[in-house]
């Protein structure tokens, strides 16, 4: 099958990438991925093996369509995963102490503050 990354046209099949594929270490996945063989490699690290090219020379939706066509199955970069618990932790202001320096939160009321006065008391 012909197809073009990073501008040059290349004649890849099946058998070849199999081939080119056998004996190389998958390296951890962080992004977009494609079974070959049942072992899962980045897309990016495929593309540099099968292309010989930098892989900042192509982009992983290249060599992600290119597979497709040859019959491997890829799968999207996975999700980000979020803890709501060091989220939550870090959207929080820090606390002072000092009555000087105090800074007043929207949600807390103004008689919490030490040695407040109401303008209008």
């Amino acid at each position: 099958m012909r197809c073009i990354i990073a501008g040059f046209p290349f004649d890849l099949m099946k058998s070849e990438v199999l081939h080119k594929m056998q004996g190389i270490k998958p390296e951890p996945v962080t992004g977009e991925s494609v079974i070959i063989s049942r072992r899962t490699y980045p897309v990016k690290q495929v593309g540099q093996i099968l292309t010989r090219q930098d892989r900042r020379d192509f982009t992983a939706e290249q060599i992600t369509r290119a597979m497709t066509r040859l019959g491997f199955t890829c799968r999207p970069a996975p999700a980000a995963v979020t803890d709501p618990v060091s989220a939550e932790s870090t959207v929080t202001a820090p606390v002072s102490t000092d009555p000087a320096t105090a800074v007043q939160s929207p949600d807390q009321p103004e008689a919490a503050l030490p040695d407040s006065h109401h303008a209008y008391s």
